[in-house]
């Protein structure tokens, strides 16, 4: 039913309502504090959402200027609607009711692992395959300098060593490309630009492994209240000091577009108790395994992914849940016949329920989440930044250190840089171990992203498919690309999960081809013809 609104409401309402006749619409030209709190007082009242603005909000805006009005003229009584709701009564979901683009830059590829930890926001962050770190900004390459290492005795050589890795991988970057060209020349029918794209991303991806964790990166992020609220709570507890510096900024930021959202997070009484929590559980499981665990045996090093934990049963249970829409039985009452029927009907089923999947984008529903899978990954840094950012799964990881050892592309030997490359890991780790001394938190940043982290990802099938077949599309990384694949394999054969994994029809178990990119390049230039043609 579409609502009835008078000339001069629907004159108003053009200026912050998509539409005023169906009932789906997005808010526009309203700050994220004033729709929060639209919505906040939506949730206690029966009128309409466009209908309660018109009551209860209009009154306190500037509606007589032009149509991209910035209406802060509603913030006091936005404020005080979250003091009441937000603030005194706790109510927890108010804060997921504004969002919040937020740039954080000149961040350490720690620190951006921090950053990107929570399920409930969206990232962007800058890409060592399209960035290069080869260029001086007023004489200082780009990475991140403690103020407590800098001060400290070993300042110098921090500095000193930062400087000759980056010096290493601008050359071998130069090398490595220049070998790229010599060996896969262009084709005919490609561009200067579409070619130089490809070779320059295949020459980055190779040598990104020099690149020290300290080389800073941007991170685009938008969140929720919520989702800041406890991003900001972790980071105010974590040992590294990058960490809780970037907190107090990012509390700035925020707190000048969703202030309410965020009035507990400092608060000693609130906030305060509840990082102190956080540090205390963290500090005192770190002590327990320290005292329980042996130090001395020797990690498993033999495989890169190993599948550690699955549901047996997972196959049974996934039918199930396919079946369970379409009949008025109980789950159990559906497991037990699904037991008595053959293969063949199962996986007539799960075929059915794929269906003819015309692309990796076409995923079946959630019946796929019935199951599960556990991976312990032993992988190097690099792959380990990409692998992170998929948010439907459990990931933790292990702190990032040089005794797991690293991995060396195949084409930086051919290209004659193996020596650069192997230098600049024994530099690496010769600085960690001193930094981890006295500032084992700060170590990190001296590790090369070729060395090896070990982390543990648990999934559901349905994760694992938008995984495993995106990331071993043939334009990723090498590094990635083969955790992709391995899990696949392990789902089918070692789980024996084959008709689940044969869902999976997207993943793609290609060797390595001579430049990834470059079918994606010529794609992106033919969208860019066809865009200036129209």
């Amino acid at each position: 039913m579409a609502e009835a609104f008078t000339p001069a409401e629907e004159d108003v309402l053009r200026r912050y309502f998509t539409n005023l006749d169906q009932p789906v619409f997005a808010l526009v030209n309203l700050p994220e504090v004033v729709k929060g709190a639209l919505f906040a007082r939506y949730s206690r009242s029966p009128k309409s959402l466009r209908r309660l603005f018109l009551d209860e909000f209009v009154g306190e805006l500037d509606v007589e200027g032009d149509t991209t009005i910035d209406a802060t003229i509603g913030l006091d009584r936005a404020e005080q609607l979250y003091e009441k709701v937000f603030v005194e009564y706790g109510d927890d979901s108010v804060a997921q009711l504004g969002g919040v683009h937020l740039a954080c830059e000149q961040a350490s590829n720690v620190l951006t692992k921090i950053l990107e930890w929570g399920r409930l926001a969206s990232y962007l962050e800058q890409s060592t395959r399209y960035i290069a770190y080869d260029v001086r900004d007023s004489g200082r390459y780009r990475y991140y300098r403690d103020p407590e290492l800098l001060s400290s005795t070993l300042g110098a050589r921090y500095i000193g060593d930062m400087d000759r890795l980056f010096d290493a991988y601008a050359e071998a970057a130069v090398r490595v490309e220049d070998h790229i060209r010599t060996v896969t020349p262009k084709a005919t029918g490609d561009s200067d630009f579409v070619y130089r794209s490809a070779v320059k991303a295949k020459a980055l991806d190779s040598v990104r492994g020099m690149l020290p964790a300290s080389a800073q990166s941007n991170v685009g992020i938008f969140g929720s209240g919520q989702s800041y609220e406890a991003l900001l709570l972790r980071m105010r507890s974590h040992p590294l000091p990058e960490a809780r510096d970037y907190a107090d900024l990012m509390l700035t930021e925020l707190r000048k577009v969703i202030p309410s959202f965020l009035r507990r997070v400092d608060l000693p009484e609130r906030g305060g108790v509840w990082s102190d929590y956080l540090a205390r559980t963290r500090d005192a499981t770190a002590e327990l395994a320290a005292e329980l665990l042996d130090s001395s045996a020797v990690p498993d090093a033999d495989a890169e992914v190993r599948l550690v934990d699955f549901d047996p049963e997972a196959e049974a249970k996934t039918v199930a849940a396919i079946l369970y829409p379409h009949t008025h039985l109980s789950e159990s009452a559906i497991l037990d016949q699904v037991h008595t029927m053959g293969t063949e009907d199962r996986v007539r089923i799960l075929r059915a329920y794929a269906g003819e999947r015309g692309n990796r984008r076409h995923r079946p529903g959630r019946a796929l989440e019935r199951s599960f899978y556990t991976f312990d990954v032993l992988a190097d840094y690099g792959a380990f930044r990409d692998l992170q950012r998929h948010r439907m799964l459990t990931l933790d990881w292990q702190p990032l250190s040089c005794r797991h050892g690293y991995t060396r592309p195949d084409l930086v030997s051919e290209a004659g840089v193996d020596g650069l490359f192997d230098d600049a890991m024994s530099r690496s780790a010769e600085l960690y171990d001193l930094l981890a001394v006295d500032h084992e938190p700060q170590a990190s940043y001296a590790v090369a992203l070729a060395y090896r982290v070990r982390f543990s990802m648990h999934l559901n099938a349905r994760s694992a498919m938008h995984m495993t077949e995106l990331r071993s599309t043939p334009q990723g990384h090498p590094a990635y690309r083969t955790v992709a694949q391995d899990m696949h394999r392990l789902i089918a054969d070692e789980a024996g999960h084959h008709a689940l994994a044969e869902m999976m029809r997207f993943v793609n178990h290609d060797s390595e081809s001579d430049l990834e990119r470059l079918e994606a390049e010529r794609r992106a230039e033919a969208r860019r013809s066809a865009g200036a043609a129209g």
